[in-house]
């Protein structure tokens, strides 16, 4: 295994891996995303978020995709957007190896600490988090706004 920032020609694997993840939480419809949008927005003058990239057998088998957020409490924040692994690839330390990477991108870049969410019935995902002793939060609702 390998891992490693993301480049613009990883853009075709890393849409795949996110149409993996929509699949698995039941939402493929609910992607608008596109393989250009993620090109435009990640590898342009003002990239909106960073990769790092996991891979095996020549082939990206997994992802961290992350951006930074700025709390009036408690300053600049990595915020871990989506830690995904191809599914014949889980439980052999992938998951583990690009959240400790994710981790130590939070520490190189000065953040304060690194937050993300999780669906309530992931139950593998959350035990994974409950090892590195994540604080979950229960009283916060997520409010959206689509245009």
């Amino acid at each position: 295994m390998n891992l490693r920032k993301a480049t613009p020609a990883d853009v075709p694997q890393l849409y795949n891996l996110v149409m993996e993840l929509a699949v698995y939480e039941k939402a493929p419809e609910q992607v608008s995303n596109t393989p250009e949008m993620m090109l435009r927005d990640g590898f342009g003058d003002n990239p909106l978020y960073g990769v790092i990239v996991a891979e095996a057998d020549d082939k990206i088998v997994g992802m961290s995709l992350y951006y930074f957020r700025y709390s009036t409490w408690k300053g600049k924040r990595l915020y871990l957007e989506d830690l995904i692994v191809t599914e014949s690839y889980r439980g052999k330390g992938l998951g583990k190896a690009l959240f400790d990477a994710t981790i130590e991108e939070a520490h190189r870049t000065h953040c304060t600490g690194m937050m993300w969410q999780v669906l309530d019935w992931n139950t593998p995902a959350i035990e994974f988090y409950k090892t590195y002793g994540t604080r979950f939060d229960t009283e916060w609702w997520n409010g959206h706004l689509d245009f």
